[in-house]
């Protein structure tokens, strides 16, 4: 054990129960994530709907807006064809719930298998528990919580995710890495904390010496202080040559306590003695044997209810937890679902003949991870964590080999279907008015046959094109104010544009589409469906 080591213990506290084991919360956003789609690819892809905090709606249909990775510069719309250009609409709800308004013409929306007709409204524990939506039986979305200042990680550490849990366990992670302290890893089984362990180590200044693991609830309880800290030859029965120990094997590197909760009440005192001392006692020794080790330890186990049940020694506590992080369950991060089941299926598929179906180009092909199963997995209560997720994905490939398509076997489904969330959200009455139209309605101060040609094309100018701003601003319902576009002499719309001059203006402009909008004078999204349409955003 290190100078350094030794002097962090002796000032660090642990976590309690009490204490918030997180960084101080940021302003969340509701947001819609890809949690299945025809291809593959775009799981993952993130939409924040920052505009539902200050109350303005987003309408979502086949061609807008764009998706993106956290802190990606791709950006590209939804884009499957069964998908309508009527949008879907998403409001502010309630309380800091969302509603979702489904026009008859629109793509059709289900939710936990149900039909919305009309409308749907979704508490804000609903939202940040994840609500699947399946558009047109095809696209899986998660409606969940994130940060409002979500980015992609510039280095993922080994672990696969970018949810808000996810990133703050990266974040921890390069916090302590290159400090010489003790941390202690909490979380449910599965949840992956050998895995931050082990990126702790790699990103610390020991990353050149070894990584000792240790499942201390796997050791027996007669040879658990022989297997850590040595014997010599003849201390016990069957001890016929000297044995090295875990923390002699872990010298100048890390040593990783796994299940340290189940440690021996003997085992805790020389556990606390060595991290007090930087020095071992081998079982039958006389001597102290010296030893520099990091140590990261890991539980399941509530440790302060343990000290409670004088099963756990407090001091012992305060040494282990130099640094604390927390590892969040399945369940509390959902959106990472969708690309941790993306990267499984490319594990298990190697070498498997159909891995070509992870990269599908076609977007008339049919779904290989169907709308259903993926419902089922982001429903489902995930006791068993990450290792379960992983051991599903290998029964469904190997259960699907030679199909077109993932099948769930009966045994499977019922599984799945046996601890899932209940069904989110209450359907909107076909009297409530949404959001939006509430809004429209109090703006709805004139007749559109009283705005003038001049006074219309001031308004667009003013409001940069946005036709629904130009609509608040008149005081006149939105289908209006493209009633009196298509009337007017001074006015023309995207679809007048030749594709000569959109190019011109397009290659003019940078590809700056606000820049396009201001010298055409057009709607920007009708506008920035023409510029996809001739191929120029590519």
């Amino acid at each position: 054990m290190s100078d350094t080591q030794k002097n962090a213990a002796d000032v660090t506290t642990p976590v309690g129960p009490s204490q918030t084991r997180r960084s101080p919360a940021v302003r969340g956003v509701p947001a819609l994530t890809v949690m299945a789609h025809p291809q593959l690819q775009r799981v993952g892809d993130h939409l924040p709907l920052e505009s539902l905090v200050t109350t303005r709606p987003m309408d979502l249909s086949r061609n807008a807006p764009d998706f993106s990775r956290p802190g990606g510069l791709l950006a590209l719309p939804l884009g499957d064809p069964f998908i309508s250009r009527t949008p879907v609409r998403f409001e502010p709800g309630p309380r800091g719930g969302v509603r979702l308004v489904v026009p008859e013409d629109s793509t059709p929306v289900r939710v936990a298998g149900e039909p919305v007709i009309g409308g749907r409204e979704f508490t804000l524990e609903e939202v940040r528990a994840g609500v699947p939506l399946v558009l047109a039986e095809r696209v899986v979305l998660l409606l969940h919580r994130a940060s409002a200042a979500q980015q992609a990680s510039t280095d993922d550490l080994g672990i696969v995710g970018q949810g808000e849990g996810t990133q703050l366990v990266r974040e921890n992670i390069s916090r302590v890495a290159d400090l010489d302290v003790p941390v202690l890893i909490r979380g449910e089984t599965g949840t992956g904390k050998e895995l931050v362990a082990r990126a702790i180590h790699d990103r610390g200044p020991r990353r050149t010496g070894p990584f000792v693991s240790v499942n201390l609830g796997a050791l027996s309880k007669e040879l658990v202080a022989a297997e850590l800290f040595g014997a010599e030859r003849g201390a016990y029965t069957g001890a016929t040559k000297d044995r090295e120990g875990f923390f002699r094997a872990a010298h100048g590197g890390t040593l990783f306590l796994d299940e340290v909760g189940e440690a021996p009440p003997e085992v805790q005192a020389a556990l606390l003695r060595v991290l007090e001392t930087g020095e071992v006692y081998p079982v039958g020794g006389h001597a102290p044997v010296p030893v520099d080790v990091r140590l990261v330890s890991a539980t399941d186990s509530d440790l302060e209810a343990r000290i409670q049940e004088r099963l756990f020694k407090a001091p012992l506590l305060h040494r282990l937890a130099g640094f604390e992080i927390h590892m969040p369950p399945l369940r509390e991060r959902r959106e990472d679902i969708g690309p941790l089941f993306l990267h499984f299926a490319r594990q298990e598929l190697e070498g498997l003949e159909g891995a070509e179906r992870l990269s599908s180009s076609d977007p008339r092909a049919k779904p290989w991870l169907p709308a259903s199963l993926a419902v089922r997995l982001l429903r489902y209560g995930w006791p068993g964590n990450v290792r379960q997720l992983r051991n599903v994905v290998r029964q469904l490939i190997i259960g699907s080999r030679g199909l077109p398509h993932l099948r769930v076997d009966t045994r499977l489904e019922q599984t799945l279907d046996s601890d899932a969330m209940p069904v989110p959200g209450r359907a909107l009455s076909q009297e409530e008015p949404s959001a939006s139209e509430a809004t429209e309605a109090k703006a709805h101060r004139r007749k559109p046959a009283e705005v003038t040609e001049q006074e219309l094309l001031e308004a667009l100018r003013a409001c940069a094109w946005d036709l629904k701003a130009t609509a608040d601003w008149l005081g006149i319902p939105r289908p209006s104010v493209y009633v009196l576009i298509d009337k007017s002499s001074l006015l023309r719309t995207a679809r007048d544009l030749s594709p000569e001059e959109i190019t011109r203006c397009y290659h003019e402009c940078e590809g700056d589409l606000d820049r396009m909008v201001q010298r055409l004078e057009v709607s920007r999204r009708a506008l920035q469906r023409r510029v996809r349409e001739l191929g120029l955003d590519g």
